[in-house]
């Protein structure tokens, strides 16, 4: 029997992918993204400086390690893959490693930083730091091409696969813990105190900060950076259900 392939990405040159070993049990493979290959300028920068500057050495050598190791010059980098499943997600690492994730009970943290120079806007970095049940993390980040598509897949699909349980759990009177805050049936809560859902006025996102705002009042309630909130997309999910009628699971 042939394993599952990946669909094609669109933008992507690569054909569909045979599924890694190791991932029977996540489903259908829906997609592969390869890594994001350096351009053309850069990789000539890169190997100008290392020439240029190996009268100095260790400045020259700098710059060609920092060639040989981009997917253009390394076949193990270029062999690396990020696979998305109907059940989870698998990193296949330079050495052929298989490291497996499933939606289900993952947590993930996001880091997504607009870089400018001089007030130029020059790129954004993309940083995903993924947690097993048991401890273990793998850090995902832009080195794999079109991240701004498997980011959002990644807190659209853990949404997806736990939403059900932890309305059920509010259902049952739990109080879920999202960093410095936490939410139940009644309202949410940071170590400074508390607000009913209905005392809420907004909720907003705005620089990389989550901004909590009270009725009645011009200053924020609370805020928390939104590189410190686990599974992002959920905790929002579970605020708007909670803020609007609560946590009826066929809303």
């Amino acid at each position: 029997m042939t394993g599952p392939t990946a669909q094609q990405v669109p933008g992507q040159t690569t054909a569909p992918e045979a599924a890694p070993p190791g991932t029977e049990g996540l489903g259908r493979l829906r997609e592969t993204f390869p890594p994001k290959r350096i351009g053309t300028v850069r990789m000539v920068g890169l190997l100008f400086m290392g020439t240029v500057s190996l009268v100095i050495p260790p400045l020259g050598a700098y710059f060609l390690w920092l060639a040989f190791k981009t997917p253009n010059l390394s076949r193990k980098q270029a062999a690396r893959r990020l696979h998305l499943f109907e059940h989870g997600l698998a990193e296949v690492g330079k050495n052929g490693e298989v490291s497996v994730f499933r939606w289900d009970s993952m947590t993930v943290l996001q880091e997504i930083t607009e870089r400018y120079a001089n007030g130029i806007y020059v790129g954004t970095t993309y940083v995903y730091t993924l947690y097993r049940e048991h401890g273990t993390t793998l850090k995902v980040t832009d080195f794999y091409a079109q991240p701004e598509r498997w980011g959002p897949a990644f807190q659209e699909e853990i949404t997806r696969a736990q939403l059900p349980r932890l309305l059920a759990g509010l259902e049952q009177g739990q109080t879920l813990a999202y960093g410095g805050l936490s939410v139940n049936l009644h309202g949410v809560a940071t170590a400074k105190g508390s607000l009913t859902w209905p005392e809420i006025e907004k909720v907003e996102i705005a620089q990389g900060t989550l901004v909590l705002r009270k009725h009645g009042k011009k200053l924020f309630w609370a805020r928390m950076p939104v590189k410190e909130i686990p599974n992002l997309f959920l905790f929002l999910t579970l605020v708007e259900r909670l803020r609007y009628g609560g946590p009826r699971q066929d809303a």
